[in-house]
């Protein structure tokens, strides 16, 4: 039987659905703003807005001194990189190829568990897994699977892999905190960690953007609404719940959840188009519901 609490469904399909949206508005601002800026302005709005919840944490006696390691890692895979590689994707990939290539999040989630962390995967969670990716090939091809056929790799490809990976990687340390205490920290300050340290690595990529000409940004309302939007939900709210979905659920069964984000995408820009969901958006969903059902049964190991 499912053993997921409704709260961990909750706090995982929220941080998804909000992803979703980050996509929608990462791709809506190329050619307004420098990726790498993008996510320097995202990040460093995100930091302010958390300052004054989590600014304990960045006193001289805090925790997140005697673990600045793990934050430095931390910070460098949640916020540092994947984002950065998310809306350099965004730049040359197309929508089908990035989420295509981000859902295979649980095989990574799988590897990375066995390898490193030694949880073998059951025979569930790789049925669950093969379930849910057939349910983003569904709604991503809209139903014509032949389509695959024609996808050609571009270096935005490789980008959202490499993205996919290190997003596995920090799913697992989060919910492997080891000898740190920081599940007891506030959770303002918590995350005010990762993301002053990831916003430190963010500013090293800035500084090569800026160097090599390629740094620019052009604000209106309609860009600013969309930064301050992907400051707030994909950046806060998200993080805030997939940490708090993880580990309520363990990384492999988080992971399935990520497969929303295809649907999600698909919805919401149905919404925007006007353009009202398809059979095989239900299709989809179904499929990728039953992905997550089977993976997260008792007999599954998180």
């Amino acid at each position: 039987m499912p053993h997921l609490a409704l709260s961990t469904i909750f706090y995982l399909s929220l941080a998804t659905m909000l992803w979703a949206g980050n996509a929608i508005a990462g791709r809506a601002l190329v050619g307004s703003i420098s990726p790498i800026t993008l996510n320097t302005v995202r990040w460093g709005l995100a930091a302010l807005m958390l300052l004054p919840l989590g600014w304990r944490v960045m006193k001289p006696g805090s925790a997140l001194w005697q673990n600045k390691g793990r934050f430095l890692v931390l910070g460098f895979l949640g916020v540092g990189t994947y984002n950065v590689l998310l809306y350099l994707a965004l730049q040359t990939s197309t929508a089908i190829n990035v989420t295509l290539i981000g859902a295979s999040m649980p095989i990574w989630m799988l590897f990375i568990g066995a390898v490193f962390y030694q949880v073998k995967p059951t025979l569930l969670q790789l049925l669950g897994a093969i379930v849910s990716l057939a349910g983003v090939t569904v709604v991503l091809t809209r139903g014509e699977p032949a389509s695959l056929l024609s996808m050609q790799v571009v270096m935005g490809d490789l980008f959202i892999m490499l993205a996919t990976i290190l997003w596995a990687c920090y799913s697992w340390m989060i919910s492997r905190p080891g000898k740190s205490t920081e599940r007891q920290w506030p959770w303002a300050e918590f995350l005010l960690a990762q993301v002053l340290i990831g916003f430190m690595w963010t500013m090293l990529f800035e500084g090569a953007e800026i160097v090599t000409g390629h740094g620019f940004i052009e604000l209106n309302y309609w860009t600013g609404a969309l930064i301050l939007f992907v400051a707030i939900g994909p950046s806060l709210i998200a993080y805030r719940c997939w940490g708090l979905g993880v580990n309520g659920a363990g990384p492999t069964v988080a992971a399935f959840f990520a497969n929303l984000i295809p649907l999600f995408t698909a919805l919401l820009s149905a919404a925007i188009l006007g353009d009202p969901p398809q059979l095989f958006h239900g299709l989809a969903f179904a499929l990728i519901a039953i992905g997550i059902l089977v993976s997260s049964t008792r007999r599954s190991i998180n």
